[in-house]
Formats: C-alpha cells, sequence, structure tokens
C-alpha cells in the first residue's frame, strides 16, 4: 500500500517538473524569437518544411470533411425547408471551429512527429551537445525557426482550409440540396464576419504555440537512444492534440465572452 502511493507521489512530482521545465523552455523560446540574431536560411527552410510539406494533406482532409460536413447540413435543413441557409451553417462550423481545429490535428500530426524526431535525433547523436561546445546556442539555431515557421503557416494553412471546405460546400448546395451557387455565397458572404474571422483566425496562433513548443521540448529532453526517440516523437504528438482540443473548448469560450455572445 505504501509502496503504491509512494509510486504515485514520485510520478505526480515527475509529471510536476516535466511541466515546470516545459514553461521554463517555452518562455525561454519565446524571448529568442523576438531578440537578434536570427537565423534566416534555417528559418526559410522551416516555412518550407512545415508549409509546402503539410499543404497536400490539409486540402485532401479539407476537400472530404467539408463535404461530409455540408451533407449532413443539408439533409437536417431540407427536412425543415431550411436549405437556403447552408451557407450560414458552414461559416459556423467551418470558420470558427472545423477548419483551424483539423487544420492543426493534421499539421500537429505531421510536423509535431518530424520536428521531435529531428531533434531526438540529434539529442542522442551529441549533436546539439556540439553546437554548444562550438558557442552556438541551441534553442536559437534549432528551436526558434521551427516556432516562428509555425506562427506563420498555420495561420495560411487554416484560411486555406476554410476556403476549399467553403467550396465544398457549395458542390453539396447546388447537386444535393437544390440550392444555386449564387444564394449559397450570399450567405457566406452575409456571415463572414469580422467577429466570425477572429474566432477562426485566434485559435491557429495558439495551436502553432503549441505545437512548436512541445515537439522542441521533447526532442530537447530525448533520452534513451532510438527507443527514447520513439517516445518522445509518440508524446509529442499526443500532448499537441489533447492540447488543441482542450485549448479549442477554451478558447472558443473565452472569445463567446469577450465577444459578449
Amino acid at each position: 500500500m505504501f509502496e503504491q502511493l509512494a509510486a504515485v507521489q514520485n510520478r505526480l512530482k515527475h509529471s510536476l517538473l516535466g511541466v515546470q521545465n516545459y514553461v521554463l523552455f517555452t518562455a525561454r523560446s519565446l524571448v529568442l524569437c523576438v531578440s537578434p540574431p536570427f537565423y534566416w536560411r534555417d528559418i526559410y527552410e522551416q516555412l518550407h518544411f512545415v508549409g509546402w510539406g503539410s499543404l497536400y494533406l490539409v486540402l485532401l482532409c479539407a476537400f472530404f470533411s467539408g463535404q461530409a460536413l455540408a451533407i449532413q447540413l443539408a439533409r437536417e435543413l431540407q427536412n425543415m425547408g431550411s436549405e437556403t441557409y447552408l451557407g450560414k451553417l458552414m461559416v459556423v462550423a467551418v470558420v470558427r471551429a472545423l477548419g483551424p481545429t483539423l487544420t492543426g490535428l493534421v499539421v500537429a500530426a505531421r510536423i509535431s512527429s518530424g520536428i521531435t524526431a529531428e531533434l531526438g535525433a540529434m539529442k542522442s547523436s551529441n549533436q546539439i551537445d556540439a553546437l554548444t561546445a562550438f558557442g552556438t546556442d541551441p534553442v536559437r539555431k534549432l528551436a526558434v525557426p521551427r516556432i516562428w515557421a509555425l506562427l506563420v503557416m498555420l495561420p495560411c494553412l487554416t484560411l486555406i482550409s476554410d476556403l476549399l471546405m467553403l467550396f465544398g460546400g457549395q458542390l453539396i448546395s447546388v447537386y444535393m440540396a437544390r440550392v444555386s451557387a449564387t444564394t449559397y455565397w450570399s450567405m457566406v458572404r452575409a456571415y463572414m464576419t469580422f467577429a466570425n474571422m477572429t474566432v477562426g483566425m485566434v485559435k491557429p496562433f495558439l495551436y502553432a504555440l503549441v505545437i512548436a513548443t512541445v515537439a522542441n521540448y521533447k526532442g530537447f529532453t530525448t533520452r534513451g537512444g532510438t527507443r527514447g526517440v520513439g517516445k518522445s516523437t509518440t508524446e509529442s504528438v499526443v500532448i499537441s492534440s489533447v492540447s488543441i482540443l482542450v485549448g479549442d473548448a477554451v478558447m472558443t469560450r473565452f472569445i463567446f465572452t469577450l465577444l459578449g455572445w
């Protein structure tokens, strides 16, 4: 009994210590993000890796998930004789919630695992220690470019995802709900308000920060060779994905309160 309590206590202490180290790592990374010098070549390479590398996955998921959502909404609206409101509901569902969250999860699955695996391999092969030995700050050299890349590219990918989902909704509107494209897009334009855009475009910055800092931290703290790299990569994807879903609920509630909805 006492041994079990001691094990729980040690696990809780280890978890709290990990959270503390992550917060300190994140704070230091953010300070370095806004203080020169900057490694512009590394930032450009990471922008290409995050943006271009994730684009095809985001397009594929957005196209099919947008159509699936539109099919379900169109069927319910047809039963109520309100199919002309499909454009409105697509804006509310896609721009406010589904677009940012789905894009965040897709990018987290691909980019978070890639960053953690790369940095974990560098940590295991002592390349990060070698950077320190040569007088280069590894956090500034390796973590900062990845944070900037995600902060820039994830909102752009979310915007592309939102537009593709809305175009998918147009196809369902015309060929299933029998609502003209003109009516559909007039409803979309009417509800594409500043408040709705704010709700949808604030979230990607939070998701980008979570994905980048968690992936970098797990990569920098990897131990145990190839098995440790695999474990850190899995933990990175799980933590990022769960944080995005929890962050979606918290941010939605906070922004709604702020806007007085």
